[in-house]
This record gives C-alpha cells, sequence and structure tokens, in this order.
C-alpha cells in the first residue's frame, strides 16, 4: 500500500482532520450514493471486491465520493497503489512513478494502481506520459475529474479507459451523512452531543448542491460556534448555521460543465415563457461571477431565434440591454438584463425566421449558386440588356398596394417555401399580410412551424 495513503489514513482517523475527512467511509457499507455504480450487483462494485480493475475515469461533481472511492479502492487492492494530484503533480512526477511501476513489476510482479485526483488539470504533455505505460498494462489508472473527460482526457487515453459517472447526491443522502456525523462519537461529532434545529438541518442540506464535503465542514463549524447549555448540548440554530457559512459558494465553472448546464437552463427558461425562472438563472450566472457581455450576447440571439417576427422589438430591447450594461456596468447592469430578460420571456414566441434561414442554407449549399432569373438582374450595359436582363420585372411601387406578384427564386427554386409565420403577436398580421398578396401559392400559415431545439 502507498505511504501517502496510509498517512491519509491516520489523518482522517486523527481528531485534528476535518470531519468530512475523519467520516470519510472506509468500505461500501459505508458508503452513501451511487447505487447504480455500487450497488451490490453492479458491474464496478465486483470489478473493485475482485481487485481486477480496469483503467477508468471517475467524472462527478465535487463532493460526490470520487477520492472516498479511490480511498476504498486502495484499502482492498493487492496491488500497490500511487496517488499523485494533478494540481501539483509534473512530468518529473509520473516519470518516477511509471519508473518505479515498472520496476515492482519486472522484479515482485506486482501491479501497480495510479490515481490522479483532478485529472482534467493535467496538458496533453503529461497526459502522454501516462499512455504507453496504461497500453502495455504497466499501470491500471484512475482519473477523478469534475469536467467532462471528453473534453479534458486526450482521446487514445479515454479510449483505453471507461467512464463511470456519478451523480450528485441527493438531499436525502447528504442527510443521510449528517445524521451519521451527529451520532459517530468516533469519528464524526457525537461527542459534542450536537441537536440541530429543523430549519438548520434543512439549510445545512440544502446548501450542500449535493457536496457531502462542504456540509459536513459547515456543520463542524457550527457545531464549534454553538456553546453548550447545562446539560451539555449544543443546539444548533439557524442564525448560527448562516453565520457560519456567510455565504453559499455556488458551484459554477465558467469553462466548464455548470458554465453550459446553466446557461441551457436560462435559454430554456425564457423560450418556454418562464420570467421567474429565467430570471433567476440570470441570477444564477451573475452571482457566479459570469461576465454580463456573455449573458447579454445570449439574450440578443434569444431575442431573434426564439422571439423573432412575433415580437421584433424584442431585438431593440435585447441590443438596449447590451448597450446598458456595457455602459453602466455592474452591479446596476444588472436591471437592464433582468427588464430585457422578462420581456423576451413574457413575449410571444416564434422561430419562423431562424427556420427560414436553415431551410434557404439548406438549397444553397445543396443547389449552390444556381443562375439568377433574368428578370431580377441590373441591365447596366447595352449588352445586358439585349440579353435580355431586367425584362419583365416589375416594379412593386407602380402597383397598387405597392405589390406586383412575380417570381423572384432560382428555377431550379421555384416554389420552395422557407418562412412560414407562426400567427404569434405580430406574426398573425405577417400571416394576413402574406395571404392577402400571394394567396394559396404563399399563404401564411396559422400554426407555428416546428423548429428544431437549439440551445
Amino acid at each position: 500500500m502507498a505511504d501517502l495513503f496510509d498517512h491519509a489514513l491516520q489523518q482522517r482517523q486523527g481528531r485534528d482532520a476535518p470531519l468530512a475527512a475523519r467520516l470519510r467511509p472506509r468500505n461500501f457499507d459505508e458508503f452513501v450514493g451511487q447505487e447504480h455504480l455500487l450497488g451490490p450487483d453492479r458491474v464496478l462494485r465486483k470489478a473493485i471486491e475482485s481487485d481486477q480493475l480496469p483503467s477508468m475515469m471517475l467524472w462527478g461533481p465535487p463532493g460526490s465520493g470520487k477520492t472516498t472511492l479511490a480511498h476504498i479502492i486502495a484499502a482492498q487492492t493487492k496491488c500497490y497503489f500511487e496517488s499523485l494530484s494533478a494540481v501539483t503533480a509534473g512530468v518529473a512526477d509520473l516519470r518516477r512513478v511509471m519508473e518505479s511501476s515498472r520496476e515492482r513489476l519486472a522484479l515482485s510482479g506486482q501491479h501497480t494502481i495510479l490515481f490522479v485526483d483532478e485529472i482534467h488539470r493535467f496538458n496533453k504533455s503529461q497526459q502522454d506520459v501516462i499512455l504507453p505505460y496504461v497500453e502495455d498494462g504497466t499501470i491500471t489508472l484512475i482519473g477523478a475529474t469534475t469536467e467532462n473527460p471528453s473534453f479534458e482526457v486526450i482521446a487514445p487515453l479515454l479510449s483505453r479507459s471507461r467512464v463511470y459517472t456519478l451523480q450528485q447526491l441527493t438531499d436525502e443522502q447528504v442527510g443521510t451523512i449528517v445524521e451519521r456525523a451527529l451520532t459517530d462519537e468516533d469519528r464524526g461529532i457525537g461527542n459534542l452531543h450536537v441537536v440541530l434545529e429543523p430549519e438548520a438541518f434543512e439549510m445545512l442540506v440544502g446548501i450542500a448542491n449535493g457536496d457531502a464535503r462542504t456540509t459536513l465542514n459547515s456543520l463542524e463549524l457550527a457545531a464549534h460556534a454553538t456553546t453548550p447549555d447545562a446539560a451539555g448540548t449544543r443546539t444548533v440554530t439557524l442564525a448560527t448555521v448562516e453565520d457560519a457559512l456567510q455565504q453559499r459558494a455556488l458551484m459554477y465553472d465558467k469553462g466548464g460543465d455548470q458554465h453550459y448546464d446553466t446557461i441551457s437552463a436560462f435559454i430554456k427558461s425564457v423560450r418556454g415563457s418562464d420570467p421567474d425562472a429565467a430570471v433567476y438563472w440570470l441570477v444564477r450566472m451573475l452571482e457566479a461571477g459570469e461576465g454580463p457581455m456573455f449573458i447579454a450576447r445570449r439574450i440578443i440571439i434569444l431575442a431573434a431565434e426564439d422571439i423573432g417576427m412575433a415580437e421584433p422589438g424584442a431585438l431593440a430591447i435585447a441590443v438596449a440591454a447590451q448597450q446598458a450594461v456595457h455602459f453602466i456596468g455592474l452591479p446596476e447592469g444588472a436591471i437592464p438584463l433582468a427588464e430585457a430578460v422578462v420581456y423576451l420571456a413574457t413575449a410571444p414566441k416564434s422561430n419562423s425566421a431562424y427556420v427560414a434561414l436553415n431551410k434557404a442554407r439548406e438549397d444553397v449549399r445543396q443547389y449552390g449558386s444556381v443562375p439568377v432569373p433574368k428578370h431580377l438582374r441590373n441591365p447596366v450595359t447595352g449588352l445586358m440588356k439585349k440579353e435580355g436582363h431586367g425584362d419583365g420585372y416589375k416594379y412593386s411601387h407602380d402597383y397598387p398596394d405597392h405589390f406586383a406578384a412575380m417570381e423572384n427564386l432560382p428555377e431550379r427554386l421555384k416554389g420552395h417555401r422557407y418562412y412560414t409565420p407562426s400567427g404569434q403577436g405580430y406574426e398573425q398580421e405577417l400571416a394576413d399580410r402574406i395571404q392577402r398578396w400571394w394567396g394559396d401559392k404563399k399563404g401564411g400559415a396559422k400554426e407555428p412551424p416546428y423548429g428544431q431545439d437549439k440551445g
């Protein structure tokens, strides 16, 4: 067993270690959550118990049990277990581990398992050092990451590993861990005789975002900050928990999955005409430090793509919000952003212009540069006029209602339809106008078109 893990185990058992470290599960019976991976009949658990592990990537949010699972593997395996943190380890450390693993295998036949915490922090060159040793079986690699391995782990290494996705712990599971900490006198805080008021318990569990480590460390701080009564009981109140937490740390990485998940939730809330959810996700992004210009750009795209011709003024509102936040900055700039978000969320929706764009793009890519009809060409020279350029063109302003029906698409695309008004908001007026002009040839549809779900 690696000295590092022996030391970690001693530290975990020591009373000076943080509660989350002391209470770290030592076996599957103590492990909470991830039943889809570690249930009694699951393949990963059987592989660990039989000491027949493949190289793998453990992908999941903070506090979901990735490092804990590595500790359990270290305790159960007969292999030599090495552990590195990608935050502090470099190429020299990797080469040292690789060479000692090769020597160990040659001299004693003992295989090595290498656990790399936060493997997404290794660059391509560092990951390349590991690859040959995974390929030839010198080491079994276990990487832990909070980021999508498809983007953060090089393809050759990823193809030789299995990806196991750990899920965010539920409030019920976090509550189970809290209750265990309150009653465990050996590794928990049972000896402090802590009683959590219901509101304090709910807040501790609620702020966890599935991160058991954050909850346990906050619980320990609140418990030690509470003065025991005459009977020795520490009654932790909601006020104490709020004071211990100070401010909830949002789980948000502007370059990672949380960034994309949150902006996706924001876009879909606006598109779904839910102003409450839209404003909530806006605030989540702003509070987490997301750039206001990034949000403003998304608002402008939403105005054009999802509100579109049902309320053309939405685009002007969105651009005005972008200009406003650029001019005044934060925090006041959040006000025009919120105004634009509420306006867009409550506006009628249509993606007809977006659908028209995509349909036309498909035809352009499929048929290429088909000739412009001669009657639409400008006869700027005598030769062009002799060739028939401009013949048959009808100048719209010379006709009643400033409209003259004629074919304006290339011959190859005659009759193709791109724009179909949805009948929502202002677009109902457009549908009626098109029907009046073109009749059955282009008649305005009353039903909304089916567009692709974007965002």
